[in-house]
């Protein structure tokens, strides 16, 4: 027996020696913080996988003497070649940066390619503003109407979002849109996020993410800040129409374990109206992270915002032309608003095993809102005019855990995320009233007390399997909705409890390096005001959004990206805010159907091409045909533009944005005008100093830039007319900028 145990002892030792390994290693940025997504290539096998948020990867069939290739949108190119120390031990991998190339955006089966587009638009079109944050979403398009006080009006396929009703908006973590919100459902004010101190912006769709609830039905869009801003800097801007910003960022500490800066900004401007805005916003914002040796990390940061702003509100058609007041007149000048926001928000990354960690947030936001608007102006009150005064007080907080876990199976290797989580909205004083001037209270109209809770969980799991990626998860809702109504002669609760499941599938095929195909499929949700549920006056109160999109990802050369898709989304009901009366009326059920096109061209490092088409037919599925056009909802947007950089110094582009012309109302004889409206920036910078201009409206475009259908009379007019009430667009302006780096 002595010979056949040497023979099979020899056979093992020999196999052995050839035996493939998985190979384990962290990819680490200069500053030593981990690389997440990451693409790591093994050529001899085409085969791919990608870091996850801790930087790490684990890549099957190994053997010694392969090479493997990292990439990233940001770094350069790295090659490694697999020894015996390698395969014994975790590897640690340095990657140095570089400025993003379209080039290195590599299309493979563990990536979806169209979440690599927004990183690639924010390093080449840089945003000014926080309202240009949203902008950079592709076919997005927002409109203001309350001079930079309000939250932005939104459209993206095909529906007028209003202010947030169906797009989920978060930052770290911290949502965003308000629920219950006394001027509508979803309300998303983005004015407290400064530009400056955003690292990355990630963007999808459609329902299609079992880690976004409610809201996600058109689309969601996610911001994270900066751990460490690249440098500290003071900036100053100064404009046409009184605009004046400052604004600084200073570094507090910076190494390898830790992180601390704190941002500040102050904005004043009156405006092209002639009734003087007297704007103002002051934001400041404070951030502390730190790593562990672990890789764990923790990283907590606080912001405090507060704004006031005079209004000239929406005009009629009719007063301009008959010369009772120009473009930029105002029927009541009395309208405006104030709003505040603090915010406290902690996250963390725990390591429990090599392929196992768990992700927590938790958060608490202060806000306080009041808005004085004039919709109709004498249409109810013929003496004193038709002013409301919306307002509430309100106290939001959360959590939510993550576990994400990669196991190894069948040679999978999947990436399973589960999830919890609970927000908690206490609203308080929620107050319909009608006013007079902004200081009479004429007669309270609503005013209640909103305690809504929404608690879920979901699961989410990514298997590749050669060139097929397919990606399945489930999401529930539990919610809990109570209103107490102050007005109400007697005491009385209200409540109402729902839950809703919303499954997701997203299958993705690569076909080579140049073209990936997806099918997307998956349901989504928007809840109803908590006023409206509590009375019992809606029959779905979490009415349900079904999507599906099937398109292409191609690269038929380095320096061209084309993405396309056809969608459809059929909502149970659509919601339709009214203003003046305090509530979300049923809009019934509606279906919208399109195509989105995109283009991205990088022929040199320094030249930069992109454009995108959304065309959309949105309509209600239960009206009679011609009578069944959703008011205000696009049907055709586009946007894009050209940015050009010499030596590193000089950055220059210009951008614009177009919406169609579109149906005011449901059987299309009031029309809202389309637009196209072109913007213009330059700047120049050293390694100390940056100096600039930006143009908007660069020729001087007489446009509407918010619009609706609105019955309204006029003082001393006999009868109503129901025609376009619109926010007349900034005219040509320009503004300068001047900052000193350190």
């Amino acid at each position: 027996m002595k010979p056949v145990y040497t023979t099979l002892l020899m056979f093992i030792t020999f196999c052995s020696l050839f035996a493939q390994s998985p190979f384990k290693a962290s990819i680490l940025d200069s500053n030593g913080l981990p690389i997440d997504y990451a693409t790591i290539t093994l050529p001899r096998s085409n085969t791919h996988t990608h870091t996850d948020e801790k930087g790490n990867f684990n890549l099957e069939s190994v053997f010694l003497g392969d090479s493997i290739a990292i990439s990233h949108l940001s770094y350069e190119l790295f090659w490694f070649i697999i020894d015996e120390t390698a395969m014994n031990e975790t590897k640690i991998i340095r990657l140095k940066e570089r400025a993003i190339n379209l080039q290195q955006v590599v299309i493979n089966p563990n990536k979806d390619a169209q979440k690599k587009i927004s990183a690639l638009d924010l390093s080449m079109n840089p945003v000014n503003n926080s309202q240009e944050l949203l902008q950079m979403i592709p076919g997005l398009i927002i409109g203001q109407h309350a001079g930079g006080g309000k939250a932005e009006q939104i459209f993206l396929r095909g529906f007028d979002v209003d202010h947030g009703t169906d797009v989920n908006i978060s930052i770290d973590g911290l949502p965003v849109n308000m629920v219950s919100h006394a001027h509508g459902q979803g309300y998303a004010d983005m004015h407290f996020i400064m530009p400056e101190i955003i690292d990355q912006i990630s963007y999808g769709k459609g329902p299609y993410e079992a880690s976004k609830g409610n809201m996600a039905t058109a689309g969601y869009v996610t911001l994270n800040t900066k751990d460490r801003p690249e440098n500290s800097f003071v900036t100053s801007e100064l404009g046409m129409f009184g605009t004046q910003r400052n604004a600084i960022l200073l570094n507090l500490l910076s190494n390898s374990k830790e992180s601390a800066y704190i941002a500040s900004e102050y904005l004043t401007t009156d405006g092209p109206f002639e009734s003087k805005q007297a704007f103002n916003r002051f934001n400041t914002f404070a951030k502390y992270t730190k790593s562990f040796e672990n890789q764990d990390k923790i990283s907590v940061w606080a912001s405090h915002f507060t704004s006031r702003w005079n209004a000239s509100g929406q005009v009629p058609e009719r007063a301009i032309a008959s010369g009772l007041i120009t473009r930029f007149g105002a029927i009541d000048d009395t309208e405006g608003g104030q709003t505040k926001r603090t915010n406290l928000v902690l996250n963390s990354l725990k390591n429990l095993r090599p392929n196992l960690f768990l992700k927590s947030r938790a958060f608490i936001s202060s806000y306080d809102f009041e808005l004085f608007s004039n919709f109709t102006f004498f249409l109810e009150d013929q003496e004193n005019g038709d002013q409301i005064r919306q307002k509430e007080s309100r106290i939001l907080y959360g959590f939510e855990s993550i576990l994400s876990y990669q196991p190894e199976f069948l040679g999978l290797n999947p990436d399973v995320k589960g999830g919890i989580g609970f927000r908690h909205d206490d609203v308080n004083d929620v107050e319909l009233s009608h006013t007079l001037n902004r200081k009479t209270t004429l007669e309270q109209l609503a005013l209640g007390q909103v305690n809504e809770t929404n608690t879920y969980a979901f699961v989410d799991a990514t298997f590749n399997l050669s060139k097929w990626m397919f990606n399945v998860g489930g999401r529930i809702d539990a919610f809990k909705f109570i209103y107490e109504n102050d007005l109400s002669p007697s005491y009385q609760l209200q409540s109402q409890d729902k839950l809703i499941f919303t499954p997701k599938l997203n299958v993705h095929y690569t076909i080579n390096n140049k073209s990936q195909v997806f099918a997307k499929f998956g349901r989504g949700f928007h809840s109803n005001d908590t006023r409206v549920i509590a009375n019992g006056q809606v029959d779905h109160i979490l009415p349900a959004a079904n999507g599906i999109d099937l398109g292409m990802v191609y690269k038929p050369i380095p320096s061209l990206m084309i993405n396309t898709a056809l969608w459809y989304l059929e909502l149970e009901q659509e919601f339709v805010y009214v203003g003046d009366g305090g509530i979300v009326e049923p809009g019934g059920r509606t279906a919208r159907k399109g195509i989105d096109f995109g283009i991205r061209y990088q022929p040199k490092n320094n030249f930069f091409v992109y454009a995108d088409l959304n065309i959309a037919e949105p309509r209600s599925i239960d009206d009679a045909e011609g009578m069944n056009f959703i008011p205000l909802a696009p049907a055709l947007t586009c946007t894009g533009g050209i940015t050009y950089k010499f030596l590193k110094r000089f950055n220059t582009g210009i951008k614009f944005r177009h919406i169609a012309d579109r149906p005011a109302n449901e059987d299309n004889s009031i029309i809202a005008s389309g637009y196209t409206v072109l913007d213009f920036n330059t700047s120049f910078q050293t390694k100390h100093f940056t100096i600039g201009f930006d143009i908007n409206n660069v020729l001087n475009t007489a446009w509407k830039e918010t619009q609706f259908a609105t019955e309204s009379r006029l003082r001393n007019e006999a009868q109503s007319v129901e025609e376009i009430h619109f926010t007349p667009g900034t005219p040509f302006f320009i503004k300068g900028k001047i900052g000193y780096l350190f």
